[in-house]
């Protein structure tokens, strides 16, 4: 019991760091590119309450904490985003997609320089948050690039294709987090994500 909570109180601020900043990065880009649907609903900011998604950003987290997880992940409330109001709603959409998953890639590679700076000094929580949180930010950048809507990944894939594919491709979206669930239930979405993330994070510790 000791040791989970432990776990926990490790995975869980950056976790909630991560999945945050995620989302603000994606409403930020739509805002600079002309759409200020995230900044009207109150979800340009750093606290946390508005981002919270009860299942992804506390529940499953915390399942996955429980059963011992080599990898752990979530994710917040989408950031709405209105690509009707982009310049070219098409190529835009892969400018906003991307946001996201840099700004985790950004996160691991600053939480990497803090691990090695911090470990000689012997600081062990903050050490082993910085691992963890590059750990959480590269496994949260590989999942979201999954290309399957309405995953980051999706939305490039539908960006990147000619109209018509994209059209077909889109008609997807209601069955995509039915689809993510089943992969994660049944050890393929590990397969998919952890040798990625687990070449990333040994580069980077």
């Amino acid at each position: 019991m000791a040791e989970t909570l432990v776990k926990v109180l490790l995975v869980g601020p950056p976790l909630l760091f991560a999945i945050i900043l995620h989302e603000i990065a994606h409403g930020v880009v739509a805002h600079r590119l002309g759409d200020d649907t995230a900044q009207r609903a109150g979800r340009l900011t750093l606290n946390p309450l508005p981002h919270i998604d009860p299942f992804g950003s506390v529940l499953l987290p915390l399942m996955l904490t429980a059963v011992g997880s080599h990898f752990v992940f979530g994710w917040a409330k989408p950031v709405p985003v209105n690509f009707r109001n982009l310049p070219n709603p098409k190529r835009d959409m892969v400018s906003v997609a991307l946001a996201g998953p840099g700004t985790n890639i950004i996160l691991a590679v600053l939480s990497a320089v803090v691990a090695h700076v911090v470990a000689p000094q012997r600081i062990d929580w903050l050490t082993a948050m910085a691992v963890v949180s590059v750990e959480i930010n590269v496994v949260l950048a590989v999942f979201n690039l999954i290309p399957i809507l309405p995953l980051d990944g999706g939305r490039v894939l539908f960006g990147l294709l000619p109209r018509a594919p994209a059209l077909a491709f889109a008609r997807l979206e209601p069955y995509g987090m039915l689809i993510v669930m089943a992969l994660l239930f049944t050890g393929t979405l590990s397969a998919i994500v952890g040798p990625v993330a687990t070449f990333m994070i040994h580069t980077l510790l």
